[in-house]
């Protein structure tokens, strides 16, 4: 039946029953009789908003299985929903943009029908506690619809349409508890998160320690009166075998962190640490981290709660820490146009040796580094474009162990073309020419990855003193450790690919030949048959293209031998073969290894925490890197 407005009196422009703004229905409007643009608009609006809806709801309701996943200790299942989770947004939109397609026909790529569509979707989110949310949703279809070169402000939230939340908060983020100790405060906290499953004695052998961990603490230490309130987050922040009661609390004038981290062993949940500095707070919702799953009513405001913790951390990276890594996006991309147009200097090349397979370059004032894939690579390397771009989607998916950089990835990124130096238009015109254009005055990038930049480590060995450098060497030796109890093993250990944070925490950024570490072959070098095989420019035994051979690391990092000796000498176990087969053989047996976003010196002194062993070790043996189960 072809429906239409000016229909005969015996049909009918009512859509069929059970089927919801059906693209199907829109498009049998008579042809003489076409829709109108305003009509048109409202309908794209609410196919856009009822698809942001589906995503929203899928994602929180995904989200919320982590407090029983948590109690029932299913670490496989909550890593499959993180999993799971990163890829609603994706399967959402597919869908939808047939839908968009279906219902604009021939005006699909109307500017004018675009215009009105993003004034009638502002309207209608007005309404919502995830205003913001939605604006980075439905910028994702713009620019599928128009593969958008640079941004336009017609069509697209290039600024929010609010710059404060349109919608009254009900409440506000967290929940006040007040008491005559510091321990009753904490039992009172406590016990309001019976969903984390504590049993009494836990309940209460936690709290006790928490309070004598508050009453130590240096800035609490020098206040005569004790603490007595604080402030908790209404949500559990969860992430891999941990979960998180974030808080603060005033005590001199100050705001002072108070996160309670909570573990599940054989024994029963308990609060295994606590958290009152911002630096470990910060570490805690790391870009180096893995996106925690924690229900949230209205982003916005636990996102100016958090900032109230950590004010260091920008906006972007708190939205990203949240799951929300859309939207972190966003607000980077907002936040390096604000900080263009008060600043005058030039994207140059970053510092450090170039790069092999991307050139990387940044801005001084600017701690992001941009990474745009070369064209062709140098030798010895033999990945491709494709297999590049498929381990940096591992990495997003993976367990990052707060030792791989989150990557935010653009398309046709624009940029000031009289912001560049000359030697980096050059560099990019010389390596990477095919997915570089220009426009006027305008540079355009058609693919590129931005981190948060960092020190590489190679730089900071140069510059830095003994015992700095004598630290960082060995946090190298931990974060390959700590990765590889993720599955992960990095391919290039060279200390180029690797950096150092402004916490001094040693980091992984170079992706190019990252893989699983159940996908390698950890080998021997065979002895050699007589003085002509040592001598050999080729090796006198074959080698598969999954091989490693750990003996040879020490060879090609490039240390001082001081460095060196004492890398050996505190990780030796990296250049054994049966370390690396050992833990290969547990891991493919379906171990799961979690790295503490802590120290062992912020874990409570209970007797129970004594008994278990520890989650970080500089010696590695088996019996200390027992699988969690």
């Amino acid at each position: 039946m072809r429906v239409a407005a000016c229909r005969p009196p015996d049909r009918t422009c009512t859509q069929p029953p059970g089927i919801l703004f059906s693209s199907q229905w829109l498009t049998t409007m008579s042809d003489s009789c076409p829709i109108s643009t305003s009509r048109l608009a409202n309908d794209v609006a609410r196919l856009i908003h009822d698809g942001f809806a589906e995503f929203h709801d899928t994602f929180r309701r995904i989200t919320r299985r982590a407090g029983e996943r948590f109690r029932e200790r299913d670490w496989h299942g909550l890593h499959d929903d993180a999993r799971e989770r990163m890829h609603v947004r994706e399967s959402v939109l597919q869908t939808l943009l047939v839908q968009v397609r279906g219902t604009l026909g021939p005006r699909l790529h109307s500017r004018l029908a675009w215009a009105g569509v993003k004034a009638v979707f502002s309207g209608m989110i007005q309404q919502r506690d995830d205003w913001e949310i939605a604006e980075t949703f439905y910028n994702s279809v713009t620019r599928r619809v128009f593969a958008t070169v640079g941004v336009d402000a017609e069509i697209e939230f290039v600024h929010t349409d609010y710059p404060s939340s349109p919608t009254p908060a009900p409440d506000v983020p967290f929940r006040r508890y007040e008491a005559e100790s510091t321990a009753a405060l904490v039992r009172a906290a406590l016990t309001d998160h019976q969903e984390l499953g504590l049993n009494a004695a836990a309940l209460v052998r936690g709290a006790a320690s928490v309070a004598e961990r508050i009453a130590a603490d240096p800035v609490v230490s020098r206040c005569p009166e004790p603490v007595r309130a604080a402030e908790f987050a209404k949500c559990i922040f969860y992430r891999g075998e941990h979960a998180y009661l974030v808080g603060r609390f005033r005590i001199c004038d100050r705001t002072v962190p108070l996160v309670l981290c909570m573990a599940h062993d054989r024994r029963g949940p308990r609060v295994d640490a606590v958290l009152l500095d911002e630096d470990d707070v910060s570490l805690l919702f790391s870009y180096t981290r893995s996106y925690f799953l924690a229900d949230i009513e209205r982003p916005s405001d636990v996102a100016e709660f958090l900032l109230t913790l950590i004010p260091r951390k920008r906006i972007a990276e708190i939205y990203i820490s949240l799951g929300y890594n859309k939207h972190g996006k966003t607000e980077l991309y907002r936040n390096a146009l604000r900080h263009l147009a008060d600043s005058t200097d030039e994207y140059q090349l970053a510092p450090g040796q170039r790069g092999m397979v991307m050139v990387v370059f940044t801005m001084p004032s600017y701690p992001v580094v941009f990474k745009v894939i070369r064209d062709e690579f140098d030798y010895p390397k033999d990945c491709t474009r494709a297999s590049v771009i498929d381990r940096y989607r591992l990495v997003f998916e993976h367990d990052r162990a707060g030792r791989l950089m989150d990557a935010q990835e653009y398309d046709f990124l624009v940029l000031d073309r009289r912001r560049f130096s000359d030697e980096l238009l050059d560099e990019l015109h010389d390596k990477a020419g095919s997915g570089i254009s220009y426009v006027d005055d305008r540079v355009v990038i058609k693919h590129c990855y931005a981190e948060r930049r960092v020190t590489p480590l190679n730089v900071y060995l140069q510059e830095a003193d003994q015992a700095d450098a004598q630290r960082a060497v060995l946090d190298y030796g931990q974060a390959i450790k700590d990765l590889a109890m993720t599955n992960l093993f990095p391919g290039d250990l060279l200390l180029k690919n690797f950096g150092v944070t402004r916490n001094e925490r040693v980091v992984f950024y170079d992706y190019d030949e990252v893989c699983l570490l159940t996908d390698c072959n950890f080998r021997r070098i065979p002895p050699a048959r007589s003085i002509d095989d040592e001598m050999a420019a080729e090796p006198w035994f074959g080698v598969g293209p999954a091989d490693v051979f750990p003996e040879e690391f020490v060879h090609f990092l490039g240390l001082p031998p001081q460095l060196r000796d004492l890398l050996v000498e505190r990780h030796g176990e990296l250049f054994d073969p049966a370390y690396w087969n050992a833990l290969k053989e547990q891991l493919a047996a379906g171990a799961l290894f979690h790295v503490p976003p802590y120290g062992e010196d912020r874990r409570l002194a209970t007797p129970l925490a004594r008994t278990l062993a520890p989650a970080r070790t500089d010696r590695w043996s088996p019996q200390l890197t027992a699988p969690t189960t």
